[in-house]
């Protein structure tokens, strides 16, 4: 009797925590007609499949549709809901988040509904890398819904692993330094198969069935089969588990649907946060040169601080390598370069160069996978005496200069309900911003867009008038005009419509 009313009032509890749940995501969507659900309940009326994700969001993709991560490690409450989340990485190497989701199970055809309500949300683009943990449902419904996109699973998880799966061998201590070193030290496929091999041979691990489906799945997981794509610096999904680790810190086992909204919109709140405040220190302070490179400063001029002090780092280990010319050819070089990583270890890396094309190429493929390039190409354009390095190394994805659309939108959060007033004023503003943006690019533009308010001024105050009988409205006392912060609006049709 006990276990059944236990269940029936957790039942009714799950209801009505969904129906609250409804509410909000409703509540949302009025507040901003952007803001994007999707949801699905059970014949019960608890929540089988949901996601959501906010103006901000949406928009920030645009900049930031590269590489995803996505994790499901994160057990919301008591419901056992698994939560889904969405996370890419901004201009800062910043973690942004671009979606979240609720899922009663982990099936193939959850996860295919969930990437496809994603895409629909994010104008059907796909991104170029997406990264997951190792979870065969969710590779499958990937390739089905995005066949296009390189799918790459969390190496930190399958290193974590190593202790449990081989603690059973004789010397397990070894196998695990020897297997990390085939896995991050190969720089070539041909490199890592051999050592690879090599190594199942010396620990006598050939008949493993772990390691056996690890290299039967080698190409979406060891970083030489991977790193020619641009993967903005990721291998892990470790960015979706730090807000994992914010929830913790609010969230408990007996903690309602609501209340992980909320936080999940604190953290939203967070990172917009921290976001806003690199912009304004990328706009207000520079970080000084540390050499008389030109180089250094191109990178200065561009980058945000947080990706120059990335490219202030492959500078400083510049002193630790030494560059030996192997042939030249017709203007095309190959190098050399040795690096010593610690008193016992000096690794060798190929780095080739096109002075024609002016394109340098080094085999540790920093620059592809991270968009830095390394010491190794940095120290063979010094041996060539390179002052400028070509456009093609200097990523707008890091500029500081881009003026990126999503920072006019705040990122959303669940207030009381407004009056009237309140609402009126908020959709007036939610409606300005492609306006102002517009406007602010010229000063014609400006003008056009100040005679437009005088005449709508005018307008309002004479309307105000007639009903009245009193000019109460004036520019300097209750002018909703005055007070504008974009957040979206006009299209340029309605620019024509003012004018």
């Amino acid at each position: 009797m006990r276990n059944y009313i236990t269940r029936e009032v957790r039942n009714v509890s799950e209801q009505e925590d969904a129906k609250e749940f409804g509410k909000y995501l409703l509540r949302m969507k009025e507040k901003n007609p952007n803001f994007f659900f999707e949801l699905e309940l059970e014949e019960d009326q608890s929540i089988k499949l949901a996601f959501w994700a906010d103006a901000r969001s949406r928009a920030a993709f645009e900049y930031f549709e590269d590489v995803i991560s996505f994790d499901t490690t994160y057990n919301t409450n008591r419901y056992n809901l698994v939560c889904g989340s969405f996370v890419g990485v901004n201009h800062h190497g910043q973690s942004t988040l671009l979606g979240c989701s609720l899922m009663k199970n982990e099936e193939i055809e959850s996860f295919k509904w969930l990437f496809q309500c994603w895409l629909h949300c994010m104008g059907e683009n796909a991104p170029k890398g997406f990264l997951t943990d190792q979870c065969a449902s969710m590779k499958k419904a990937l390739e089905a819904c995005m066949p296009t996109t390189v799918h790459r699973w969390c190496i930190w998880h399958i290193m974590k692993k190593i202790p449990s799966k081989l603690n059973g061998y004789k010397g397990h201590a070894d196998i695990e330094q020897e297997m990390s070193q085939v896995v991050w030290n190969s720089h070539s496929k041909d490199s890592f198969d051999r050592n690879w091999n090599d190594f199942l041979l010396n620990f006598g691990l050939a008949d493993n069935k772990w390691l056996l489906d690890l290299y039967e799945h080698r190409h979406i997981w060891v970083p030489i089969y991977l790193d020619h794509h641009f993967w903005v610096g990721m291998r892990s999904t470790q960015r979706s588990e730090s807000m994992h680790s914010f929830f913790n810190k609010y969230i408990t086992w007996n903690s309602s649907l609501i209340q992980f909204i909320k936080q999940y919109d604190n953290y939203l709140g967070s990172r917009e946060q921290a976001e806003r405040e690199s912009d304004a220190a990328d706009f207000h302070t520079v970080i000084p040169c540390a050499t008389k490179s030109s180089i250094e400063a191109q990178f200065q001029d561009a980058y945000t601080h947080a990706k120059f002090r990335e490219v202030q780092a492959q500078l400083r280990g510049k002193a630790n390598c030494i560059t030996r010319l192997k042939n030249s050819s017709l203007g095309y070089s190959v190098y050399e370069v040795g690096e010593q990583v610690s008193s016992s270890i000096f690794n060798k890396f190929v780095v080739t160069y096109n002075s024609v094309a002016a394109e340098v190429k080094c085999q540790c493929l920093l620059f592809e996978s991270r968009g830095i390039l390394c010491r190794h190409a940095l120290s063979v354009l010094s041996f060539e005496q390179v002052s400028q390095v070509s456009p093609r190394y200097i990523l707008e994805r890091w500029s500081k200069k881009v003026k990126r659309r999503h920072t006019h939108i705040k990122s959303s959060h669940d207030e009381p309900l407004m009056e009237p007033r309140s609402k009126r004023f908020d959709q007036l503003v939610f409606r300005s911003q492609n306006i102002c943006e517009f406007a602010s690019e010229s000063e014609e533009l400006t003008a056009i867009l100040h005679r437009a308010y005088d005449n709508v001024m005018a307008e309002m105050e004479s309307l105000k008038a007639k009903r009245k009988g009193t000019s109460s409205l004036s520019h300097e006392d209750g002018n909703p005009l005055t007070s504008f912060k974009a957040r979206q609006g006009f299209e340029q049709e309605d620019i024509q419509k003012i004018g």
